[in-house]
């Protein structure tokens, strides 16, 4: 047991100054001078004083055994490490595979997803890949959604990319509605995460078959909307919509000068022109290759994605944008929670999971963090490390 005592919590909204009693691996009781009767039980006490309390961050794509490879089988990203995660206040991840479906497969995935899980953070996978059609463990995307406890949708596809398989509106929308099948009947999202690239055509699809099918909206899950500056517009009338938008925070000042919307500047942008802040999500896209092609799709350089990005572009938008910690918090909390149905995740509330990060007040570091009721790091000290770190 945790006695978290004197931490300003947010939930993400406001709590105020509240303690929070962890039992096992949830949030057993939050109230404000919180006293134990029993001093002689085993407990734990952590003061949280000049601290922000908030949810331990979600990050929902995440190439957890690498990605890559573009350039040779030399450029083939590395797998992610527990360590990683904690220092960056990440207790949940989604894993997706990405351009390579051939060499990456769907059983490693699922393998390295119950590995992080016994290491300490919690971990789904999205089932698929780039290509269509659908490379899933059985044979329908719906039996690895309702059969499979990990898998919670299916991505990241790609659009509008000359590394797509380029499929057709028709093909997409039997994918879509595969997968939405798959999660009614589980109780999962079932959402279809899509990888959108640098074509004009943007978000075109899914808007078509939208249009013409009963398929809702939030059926799709577009990430990558600030990687050009007219994908970035389009994202803004697709969320004005009621579609959900997802920012990459992994990136690199030629992206950036090249077009690239950075994400805090992004968050307040689309704000400021109405979106609607539960529309949104940031992801890091760490372990991907972050590959710069020219006009003819010839690779002249290489970058990997970083999940400490995630919260480095959150803590951006608090400090340089503006905008109110609360709301700010949402795209790497309660919002992917509630997208990806995530129950007990996203929020702090008793019986909810006990993941939780400490934020200093002064600079917004992160300090602590707990996941699955375990403390990870403390005053900025690792405790835990992956199984081969």
């Amino acid at each position: 047991m945790i006695l978290i005592k004197n931490g300003d919590v947010y939930s993400p909204t406001s709590k105020g100054e509240q303690d929070i009693l962890v039992s096992n691996d949830k949030i057993a009781f939050i109230q404000q001078g919180m006293v134990l009767a029993n001093t002689s039980l085993p407990i734990q006490i952590l003061d949280a004083s000049n601290c922000y309390i908030v949810p331990g961050f979600i990050d929902s794509h995440v190439h957890l055994i690498g990605g890559g490879g573009e350039g040779g089988f030399k450029t083939r990203t590395p797998e992610l490490l527990l360590s990683d995660c904690i220092k960056s206040g990440i207790t949940t991840v989604i894993g997706v595979l990405g351009t390579d479906g051939t060499t990456r497969t769907m059983p490693s995935l699922l393998a390295k997803c119950r590995a992080l899980e016994e290491e300490g953070i919690t971990s789904f996978v999205y089932t698929g890949s780039y290509q269509t059609p659908v490379k899933t463990l059985f044979s329908k995307i719906e039996e690895d959604i309702i059969l499979i406890d990990k898998i919670i949708g299916v991505g990241e596809i790609a659009i509008s990319d000359h590394r797509s398989s380029q499929p057709t509106k028709h093909e997409l929308a039997r994918i879509a509605a595969e997968a939405r099948n798959g999660g009614l009947l589980s109780g999962k999202s079932g959402v279809v995460n899509l990888h959108i690239g640098d074509s004009k055509s943007m978000l075109s699809m899914i808007e078509e078959i939208i249009d013409e099918t009963e398929l809702p909206i939030t059926q799709f899950y577009p990430t990558h909307i600030n990687r050009n500056s007219y994908l970035f517009e389009a994202g803004i009338q697709y969320a004005q919509k009621g579609g959900f938008v997802d920012f990459t925070t992994s990136t690199i000042p030629h992206f950036i000068e090249n077009g690239e919307v950075k994400c805090s500047v992004g968050l307040k942008r689309m704000l400021d022109s109405g979106v609607n802040i539960e529309q949104i999500t940031f992801t890091s896209d760490g372990q991907a290759s972050l590959p710069d092609f020219d006009e003819n799709g010839v690779l002249r350089g290489m970058k990997i994605g970083k999940v400490n990005s995630l919260y480095h572009e959150v803590k951006d938008a608090i400090l340089n944008e503006g905008i109110p910690i609360e709301e700010a918090l949402k795209v790497i909390t309660s919002n992917p929670a509630r997208i990806l149905k995530l129950q007990n995740k996203g929020q702090i509330n008793e019986g909810y999971d006990a993941d939780l990060v400490f934020l200093n007040k002064k600079t917004l570091e992160i300090e602590t963090v707990i996941s699955k009721g375990r403390v990870m790091l403390q005053n900025g000290e690792l405790l835990v490390k992956g199984t081969f770190e």
